[in-house]
């Protein structure tokens, strides 16, 4: 399994914020600007809050083996890699939808004096933050689940040679 990488997330934030302006521009061109939902920043800091419970969940109970506690509950390595899944998915969606709200409310902010437009930036601008957790959660699920380096068999080939 690859791991997240930062680069591909910015990329994303930021293809999705640039074309979500160029929309916005054009949208409110033609009529009006669809609304920012109050409910995206919960639903995203709830996803962030489940992350990093998984992960922290998952963290004590790995130590917990490492040190062979004799209670430790063992962490199957198929629901481990599921969490993993589960948040790298969670942050590539969120760096897409933290880039779209991040684009609609930099347009936004050309018209904060309207109360209305005001409230959508804010909204959008908690979007963005909660986004960010979500992919820091992400993040550190996926530290917390990797796998030592195997440096025995660093350097050799597949098969072994006779």
């Amino acid at each position: 399994m690859k791991e997240l990488r930062i680069r591909v997330l910015a990329g994303v934030f930021v293809v999705a914020g640039v074309l979500s302006w160029a929309g916005a521009r054009l949208w409110n061109s033609v009529g009006t600007l669809p609304s920012v939902p109050l409910a995206a920043p919960i639903v995203l800091a709830l996803i962030a809050v489940v992350l990093l419970a998984t992960a922290l969940s998952l963290r004590a109970r790995l130590k917990a083996q490492r040190e062979r506690q004799p209670d430790a509950k063992g962490v199957d390595p198929m629901m481990a890699a599921r969490a993993v899944v589960f948040g790298q998915a969670s942050a590539l969606v969120a760096a897409l939808v933290a880039g779209m709200y991040g684009g609609t409310g930099v347009f936004l902010l050309e018209s904060l004096d309207i109360p209305a437009r005001r409230d959508q930036a804010i909204y959008a601008g908690f979007s963005v933050v909660a986004g960010i957790g979500v992919i820091a959660a992400a993040i550190f699920l996926e530290r917390v689940c990797k796998l030592p380096d195997d440096d025995e068999h660093e350097g050799t080939g597949a098969a072994p040679t006779v």
